[in-house]
Parts: structure tokens; C-alpha cells; sequence
């Protein structure tokens, strides 16, 4: 058993915060929000009545926030509360930046860090099954693999610090292309008369393969488990795709990389954000494409 801290308990990080519980993990949390502790506490979790209450007796703190200027605001309130030695895993999306400044916030007090951002959306969170993107040194990652493993399925040291968010925002770059590719096919193939089985059937099995098409095809029928067939409830919100596709076009600048179908794919994914659509499902950007409203 490992005392771990947990801060933030969202859609994501109350899952995963249940999971350490499930694995027999004595697991003690704080979040701003009631609602989020409430439900977290359903699930075994203990609830301090701060972040810094949380962290002061950890073997492991664990963080889940929105960006990076709150992993870097949490961090430094926190860590004149923990012990030196206690292993930092930050499970957050954010920025390759933040996440080094993270990891030096840290090594100043003496303890060992990890930025491990994942995939899988809330489904991966429930059902301990998400993927971990890890950076951090060698050292720090044997400690922290055994703890990853109880909220996820795969978990891959990506290199230094910084590297696991680098991963990330790569990653979700291709996804949210690929997204936008599969979508154009499809409206493509509407105005063709092509059924939407027909070109499934074709592109599945042929080049034209890819995830945004087998497991998250973006029109309902083929793919009966797709936010597509659930009228584009997410899933991964069209508001996190438009988040991680900034990310990496600010990655991108500072790297001096030329991604000009991530830069594309931003702006589409802004104006699918502008038309309202920011809370649905990021594979309803075919209705941007298509030129008309869900339904």
C-alpha cells in the first residue's frame, strides 16, 4: 500500500483516483469543486479540506488540472508541504514548457517527477485502461510505473522531462488531422452517392485505414460503440481537440517545426468550437465540414 495524494477530481481524475483506491492504495484528495469531492468520496476516496492537508504525509502526489499555469500554481503551493523524496506525477495536458518548469519546481525541493498526460478519455479513466505518456529520468519512472499501472493499461517512457506531454500533443495532432481526413471522405462520398457502410467497408479494410475511422467513425452506423451513434456526446470534447491542437502549434513555433495540417486543423477545430459544438464529441466536426448543424 502507497499513501498517495491526488489533486483534482474532475471527469478524469475522480475515476482515476478510484482506481488507486480499487488497487488497495490509501488515497487522500482535494479539488476546488464539492461536487467533484462528493463523488470521489462515493468511491473510497479521502477528502482533505486542501491541497496542502492532502500532500503532507504522501509517498506519491498525483495532479489532474486544466492547464499549465494551474499544475505550476498547485505545485508551487504544495511542495512547501512535502516531504523531500515523495514522487510528483502530473497527469495533466499541458504545455512541453510548463511541464519542465514542473519538473525543476521540484528537483529544488528534493523530490523526483513525472509529467505522464493520457489517453483514453473518460471511458479509459473509469475503466483503468488509459494509455500513459511518461517523461521523467529512469529513476523516477520505476517508481512511478507500478502506480500508473493501477489506472491504466500502457504506459510508455517517452525520455526526459517534458517528453511524455511532447508525446501527447503529437499524438493528438495526428488524431485530430486524421479526424478532419476521415470526415472529408465521408461528406465527399454523400454528395457521390456513396453509402456511408460502402466506404466504411472499402476504407477499413484498405489504405485508408486508421482509428479515426474504426473506432471512432464519424457518421452513425458502421461503428455502433462511436459518439456518432450517440448523437456525438463525447468522448474527447471538440474543446480538448481545439486545447491539445494549440498546444502543439505553440510546441511547433517554439521548435521552429513546420506542421501546416496541425495549423489547418486548429483553425478548423476553432471555428467547430465558435459554431457551438465545443461541448459535443471532436468527430462532429463532419457537420462543420458538411455545412449544417447536428440533427
Amino acid at each position: 500500500m502507497t499513501r498517495i495524494a491526488f489533486i483534482g477530481l474532475g471527469n478524469m481524475g475522480g475515476p482515476m483516483a478510484g482506481n488507486l483506491v480499487k488497487a488497495g492504495h490509501e488515497v487522500t484528495a482535494f479539488d476546488l469543486v464539492e461536487a467533484s469531492r462528493q463523488a470521489a468520496a462515493e468511491l473510497g476516496v479521502g477528502i482533505s479540506g486542501s491541497a496542502r492537508e492532502a500532500v503532507a504525509e504522501a509517498e506519491v502526489v498525483v495532479t489532474m488540472l486544466p492547464a499549465g499555469r494551474h499544475v505550476l500554481a498547485v505545485w508551487a503551493d504544495i511542495l512547501p508541504a512535502v516531504k523531500p523524496g515523495t514522487l510528483l506525477i502530473d497527469c495533466s495536458t499541458i504545455d512541453v514548457e510548463s511541464a519542465r518548469k514542473a519538473h525543476a519546481l521540484a528537483a529544488e525541493k528534493g523530490c523526483p517527477a513525472l509529467d505522464a498526460p493520457v489517453s483514453g478519455g473518460t471511458g479509459g479513466a473509469k475503466g483503468a485502461t488509459l494509455t500513459f505518456m511518461v517523461g521523467g529520468s529512469e529513476e523516477a519512472f520505476d517508481r512511478g510505473e507500478p502506480i500508473l499501472a493501477r489506472m491504466g493499461r500502457k504506459i510508455v517512457h517517452c525520455g526526459a522531462a517534458g517528453n511524455g506531454q511532447a508525446a501527447k500533443i503529437c499524438n493528438n495532432m495526428i488524431l485530430g488531422i486524421s479526424m478532419i481526413g476521415v470526415s472529408e471522405a465521408f461528406v465527399l462520398a454523400e454528395k457521390l452517392g456513396l453509402s456511408h457502410q460502402a466506404l466504411f467497408d472499402v476504407s477499413s479494410t484498405s489504405s485508408g485505414q486508421c482509428w479515426s475511422l474504426t473506432t471512432y467513425c464519424p457518421v452513425p452506423g458502421p461503428v455502433p460503440t462511436s459518439p456518432a451513434n450517440n448523437d456525438y456526446k463525447p468522448g474527447f470534447a471538440s474543446a480538448l481537440m481545439l486545447k491539445d491542437l494549440k498546444l502543439a502549434q505553440e510546441a511547433a513555433q517554439a521548435a521552429g517545426a513546420s506542421t501546416p495540417l496541425g495549423a489547418a486543423a486548429a483553425q478548423l477545430f476553432a471555428l467547430h468550437n465558435a459554431w457551438g459544438e465545443g461541448g459535443s464529441d471532436f468527430s462532429g466536426i463532419i457537420h462543420l465540414l458538411r455545412g449544417k448543424e447536428k440533427g
